[in-house]
Order: structure tokens, then sequence, then C-alpha cells
């Protein structure tokens, strides 16, 4: 456990960090949106918490979050991410994603976000589209179940409607604007061959070329890593290779996963917090 003074001192090293960086990445798992309202899913008590029929059913987040109900059972797998979808548009995103936005538009090296959730959040809260990494994707785009040549396209104009006492959805579920087909959301989900990923790609290689040009430039990196767990690592893994890989500095945010190897920083605070705290 940390001691006051220790996250006091720790807090002006990380504010010392964020200012004399001239290049920041943002790396964010769930617990970026809780702040905002959205559910992190941390456990079935968690998931079932926002889902009640599912504790019913005794169905875990993994569970739901599997692909194969689109063609077991269409209503349900929309119903689900259905009314996710909804949530994710109603959503306003907490006053951090502002700050983080003024601060990474401050910085001559620019900024990048890698981040885990598919909540377009990051967009909402006008950070750079071209900018962002998506690395499960994005629940407000689809891809087609039957994998037609259609792409990957946004459904912005599309509307889902729900049950709410059971989260079926309700007739027309999404389809394929080409083919007609059932549609799914362009997420990346438990046991998922049928993913398309070629918008994830797509963000990846622009990510990929900016690291090329913050190393080009000798940039001094800072790694503000917001709400990324253990219990599915992609984010923390990212943070730590990119910290390795380009001489960055890692400032890890989390209130429960907050190790960080000695040369970093790790701040047992959530997002809000944590943000307004260094920046």
């Amino acid at each position: 456990m940390f001691k006051y003074e220790d996250i006091v001192e720790n807090i002006e090293k990380a504010k010392e960090i964020v200012q004399e960086a001239t290049a920041i990445l943002i790396t964010a798992g769930a617990g970026m949106g809780v702040d905002s309202g959205l559910p992190d899913f941390r456990g079935n008590e968690g998931f079932w918490k926002s889902y009640p029929p599912m504790k019913k059913l005794n169905i875990s987040f993994s569970q739901m979050a599997n692909p194969k109900w689109f063609k077991e059972n269409p209503a349900f797998a929309w119903g689900f991410y259905g009314h996710r979808l909804n949530l994710y548009r109603k959503t306003v995103p907490h006053n951090g994603f502002k700050i983080l936005l003024d601060l990474v538009q401050s910085k001559k090296d620019g900024y990048f976000i890698f981040t885990s959730n598919v909540d377009g959040q990051f967009q909402k809260a006008l950070f750079d589209e071209s900018k962002i990494v998506e690395c499960h994707g994005s629940i407000h785009h689809n891809q087609c179940l039957a994998r037609c040549p259609q792409d990957v396209w946004c459904n912005k104009d599309e509307i889902v409607e729900i049950d709410e006492d059971n989260f079926l959805a309700k007739e027309p579920l999404p389809k394929c604007p080409n083919c007609g087909s059932l549609a799914r959301p362009n997420i990346l989900m438990f046991g998922d061959f049928g993913w398309n990923f070629s918008r994830s790609d797509e963000q990846d290689m622009r990510f990929r070329k900016w690291l090329k040009e913050i190393r080009k430039n000798s940039a001094k990196l800072c790694i503000i890593e917001i709400g990324a767990g253990e219990a599915i690592a992609t984010v923390r893994m990212m943070s730590e290779h990119i910290a390795k890989m380009y001489n960055g500095k890692l400032i890890r945010l989390n209130p429960n996963d907050y190790k960080v190897d000695y040369k970093h920083i790790g701040l047992p605070l959530g997002g809000l917090e944590g943000i307004t705290k260094i920046c």
C-alpha cells in the first residue's frame, strides 16, 4: 500500500514528466469511462448489475461478448450490443478528456491514443480521429456477418430499439447495406475469428508512422495509462512495450492495478482524479 506522502511525491514527479514531455501517448482501458458513468464490467457482479437478465441466465461478460449469439439468437445479441450502443451515444465524456486534449495539443511532437475501449468517447471529446487506435474495434461501426465484400461502415444512422425488460432487440435488426445479411458490431469479441480488423489495421499503421517520427525527432515521450486492468492486459502490455522501445516514461493511473517497473510511476487513482492531479 502507498503511504500518503509517497502518493504526493509521485504526483509531483508525474507532473514534471508531463510538463517536460514533447510527445504524449494516452493508453486507456475501461476505467477511463467510469467517471462518465460507464460500466467497466469488473467481474460478474459488475456486469450483472448493468445487465440483470444475464444474472438470471448465469451468463458472464465473456460468455455474452461472443459472436456465436449473432447466429444462434440475433435479437439477444443485438439486445446487448444495441443497449451498449445507445448508452455510449448518450454518454458525455467527463472533464478529464478536455484536460487531456488541452495537454496533447500543446506538445510539439504531437500525440496518439491507444485504447481497448469500443465506446468512441475520445472521438466525442474531439480528439483527432486520425490519431486514435481502437485495438478492439468500435461499437459505432458495423460489419457484415456473412463477410461479403462490404467493408466496415459507420452505423451513426442505425437505430436499434431495445425491449428493456429482457434486453432483446426489436426488428428490424441492423443489416449489411450491400447484401442484406445480418450485421454485427465491428468489435473483437471472445473467440472471434470473424472480426474484420481492416479499420483497426489502418489505425495501427498511422500509429506506427507517428512512432517513427517521434524517434526521428528524439522526442521526449510520456505515456499516460488510464484505467487499464490486468484481466485483459492488452493496453498495459502496449504501454510497457512502447515505454521500453522508445525510452518513454510511463505514468499508470489505476485505483487497483497500479504497479509499475521502478523506472516508471504508478498512482492508485481513478481516471478523472489522476488526470486532474498530474496535468
